[in-house]
């Protein structure tokens, strides 16, 4: 079992490992390796660097590109000069790229690639950077990133609007960090061997690099080019002696597909921590058969409260009695409640909106101060969230989710949860993955339910038309759901449209439908 264990500073901490452990692997990128011993010099080398550069004190800095052991080294010479970073994946849009300097006026642009925009920004070049780290200078930490200081800003998807960057500072970050490797539902190893392949843009990453980190473990980075493509994913998973795997639950629907993916291929693979989006009944038994021993955690957390905020550890006695699966224990120094309408604190088993307060919470979006006060109150004199996630607690305190409150639609005069119609969709024998979309008319009013489905393996074959299918998966579905809540139409489609994050792109798709 974990024993309770802290960090003060995560930069101390990884001075320590440079000490303790200089020629300990912490980064491995498809045999590419990289030592403590190299990190502490390179980044030694490059918050030298910057501080040489006339920066304004504290002003974020964009970092431009992927899973390279570059982007780890530059992050951590940020924080060693006293800087935030932005992390941005290289296969942003550029519009998105345009938007998020716009909000965030950096006063840097560190670029792994080619920088894609026109910019009077300062960039430094990866070709520059590589000079910077061979000159091998040392350095004197003397105003690193601290306390309530900025210790990265994630910018959210920004479906609608502009993107909103949340700042998260290095106590929110402690505070998280320090829950993950001490908590009992996670049961974190010492120095873990961790599957790095959320890009760092996504707020999951922080999911594997702060505890490997913080317990001088080994990354293990995934580049997103091996990710596209199925075969050499497998080809390289495989061989990867990975003991804890971080994702969403949509990328180990992925990786399941594949016969090959089980305990007896991957021996030493056995934690799984997941978050960014529901963890199904049905993909948890999956997992359950392929990998009997694993432990499998369904953490639950957003952005603005540092990744996580719940997390528990599934039981075979959950996967048999729940039809949504439990997202966790609350964090100990972060009370988290259930509110109604007028803010008031609801009794166990009523559903209401999740808020969450204490030394995690975001102080906000980055030079947004109306979207900052819609989202970010005081609760119990404490600084604290809106969600804007259903959800209900138990008596033993279990958090149970209900769904996105802007998931929720009014169709016939029943309120619908979208979430809800999905999971009931996906426990048809037919159905491989599904996602329910409403269509609204011209008055803004949900006019229908559609499905997009992902049927299994061999299910076309058994049916002369689509049409059929149809029929036959409202058949299998008629004692399970409420007939209001059966969409109309039904699309099939070889796969469903992910988001950059590996989530499915619900709202892309509601885009979709409501453009025609």
């Amino acid at each position: 079992m974990t024993q309770k264990r802290t960090i003060t500073d995560m930069i101390e901490t990884l001075e320590q490992y440079a000490q303790t452990q200089p020629d300990f692997p912490v980064y491995d990128i498809l045999g590419d390796v990289h030592s403590y011993g190299d990190l502490k010099r390179d980044s030694d080398s490059l918050a030298s660097h910057l501080d040489q550069l006339d920066l304004t004190p504290s002003s974020p800095v964009l970092v431009f590109g992927g899973q390279e052991y570059e982007m780890l080294a530059t992050f951590v010479a940020l924080t060693k000069s006293g800087h935030a970073y932005i992390p941005v994946d290289r296969h942003s849009a550029l519009d998105r790229i345009e938007a998020i300097i716009e909000v965030a006026s950096p006063s840097l642009i560190i670029s792994l690639d080619a920088f894609p925009l026109e910019t009077p920004l300062p960039i430094l070049s990866g070709h520059q950077l590589t000079e910077v780290f061979s000159k091998h200078t040392p350095y004197q930490i003397s105003h690193s990133v601290k306390g309530d200081d900025n210790y990265y800003i994630i910018f959210t998807s920004g479906t609608t609007g502009k993107p909103k960057g949340v700042q998260i500072s290095h106590a929110n970050l402690l505070s998280f960090t320090n829950w993950m490797i001490s908590d009992k539902e996670f049961a974190t190893p010492d120095r873990p061997q961790m599957l790095a392949q959320p890009p760092y843009s996504f707020d999951l990453s922080v999911m594997y690099w702060a505890p490997t980190l913080a317990l001088g473990g080994t990354l293990f980075a995934l580049p997103k080019e091996t990710v596209s493509d199925f075969k050499q994913l497998f080809a390289t998973i495989l061989q990867l002696p990975i003991g804890i795997w971080t994702s969403t639950p949509s990328f180990v629907d992925m990786a399941l597909v594949s016969e090959e993916f089980r305990a007896e291929r991957l021996p030493a693979l056995t934690h799984f921590y997941f978050d960014g989006e529901e963890l199904t009944v049905k993909t948890a038994k999956k997992l359950r058969e392929r990998f009997p021993n694993a432990r499998i955690v369904n953490a639950y957390g957003p952005t603005e409260a540092t990744v996580a905020l719940s997390a528990v550890a599934i039981t075979d006695e959950m996967l048999a009695s729940y039809k949504r699966l439990p997202i966790g224990y609350t964090k100990e120094d972060s009370p988290t409640a259930v509110i109604d309408e007028n803010g008031q604190v609801l009794p166990n088993g009523e559903q209401g909106e999740i808020i969450i307060a204490g030394p995690a919470v975001s102080k906000g979006y980055l030079n947004n101060p109306e979207k900052t006060q819609e989202a970010f109150f005081e609760f119990q004199g404490l600084p604290a969230y809106h969600t804007g996630d259903l959800g209900s607690m138990t008596d033993e305190g279990l958090l149970l989710y209900g769904g996105r409150m802007d998931f929720q639609i009014k169709f016939n005069g029943y309120r619908i949860e979208l979430e809800d119609v999905s999971q009931n969709l996906n426990k048809s024998r037919f159905v491989e993955s599904a996602v329910a979309v409403p269509r609204y008319n011209q008055d803004h009013k949900v006019q229908n339910l559609l499905a997009y489905i992902v049927l299994k393996n061999g299910v076309r074959e058994q049916f002369d038309r689509e049409i059929d299918i149809t029929k036959a998966i409202k058949e299998d579905l008629q004692d399970i759901m409420m007939s209001y809540m059966m969409p109309s139409k039904f699309f099939y489609r070889e796969e469903l449209p992910l988001t950059p994050n590996g989530k499915i792109d619900i709202k892309g798709l509601m885009n979709e439908v409501n453009k025609r």
